[in-house]
């Protein structure tokens, strides 16, 4: 059997009464995180906001959580996560934060306990390393970059 890896979770004292992340769907690859937030505040077109989840994550070793937009989010309002997937390292203990743009034409009110973003778990590959060298091996793409197909 597989050991089941957990994520320990820190409630915040601003985090009281919020529910803690979980997947809204049994087949659900992340977890909702909600806005921590005394009062609402309404994001412009174009201004970001950094907002607090209430709580922090004791992430295993050898995995990350990738703070993730919420789809509806974005397709029905514009709104989404700046510096998707934003990286929650193992070895951060501070608060999960969301960065949220409003790409939208409309003001997009946030109000506590709205589900702003999703954080999936993720395996990293520690073993890696880099290594400098003078020449890479050939492939079929090569230097082909953006738009490179098409």
């Amino acid at each position: 059997m597989i050991p089941t890896q957990c994520i320990r979770i820190k409630r915040l004292p601003h985090g009281e009464s919020l529910p803690l992340p979980q997947r809204m769907t049994a087949g659900s690859s992340g977890c909702d995180l909600a806005a921590a937030i005394d009062k609402s505040l309404h994001l412009e077109p174009g201004n970001r906001v950094v907002i607090p989840t209430g709580f922090s994550f004791e992430i295993p070793n050898g995995y990350e959580v990738q703070v993730r937009p919420r789809s509806g989010l974005a397709a029905k309002h514009g709104v989404t996560v700046l510096n998707a997937p934003g990286t929650v390292d193992a070895d951060y203990r501070g608060e999960v934060k969301v960065i949220l743009i409003n790409f939208g034409t409309e003001p997009y009110t946030i109000k506590r306990g709205d589900r702003i973003a999703q954080a999936v778990a993720c395996a990293v590959a520690s073993e890696l390393s880099y290594t400098e060298e003078c020449t890479l091996s050939e492939t079929r793409r090569g230097d082909g970059g953006f738009g490179h197909t098409g």
